[in-house]
């Protein structure tokens, strides 16, 4: 049995991805239970299982980092709107005060 791949973890939607690491670290408590009480057979489980969640927890961080990105530049385009207006001359504040 091969490895899962990324790719099928990026195809999924927000929703399905969280469902999916609820039920890959449900997955992995099972197997420890199974090994505690000498019932697991198939050792490799544990592999394919934490790296399954490896997979989905880099999309779930990677779409987490994507997502800060894209309301960092709404930010920097709402900033950059309001710095375009022209600014105060040093001696126009002054005479403010």
């Amino acid at each position: 049995m091969s490895l899962p791949k990324v790719e099928d973890a990026r195809k999924l939607s927000e929703e399905e991805l969280a469902e999916e690491i609820l039920a890959a670290k449900r997955e992995l408590f099972e197997l420890r239970l199974q090994q505690a009480t000498s019932e697991l057979k198939e050792t490799h489980q544990f592999k394919h299982t934490r790296h399954r969640l490896a997979q989905l927890m880099t999309v779930e961080r990677e779409r987490q980092i994507i997502e800060s990105n894209k309301n960092d530049e709404v930010k920097s385009t709402a900033t950059s709107d309001t710095d375009s207006q022209t600014p105060k001359t040093s001696t126009e504040e002054e005479k403010e005060e």
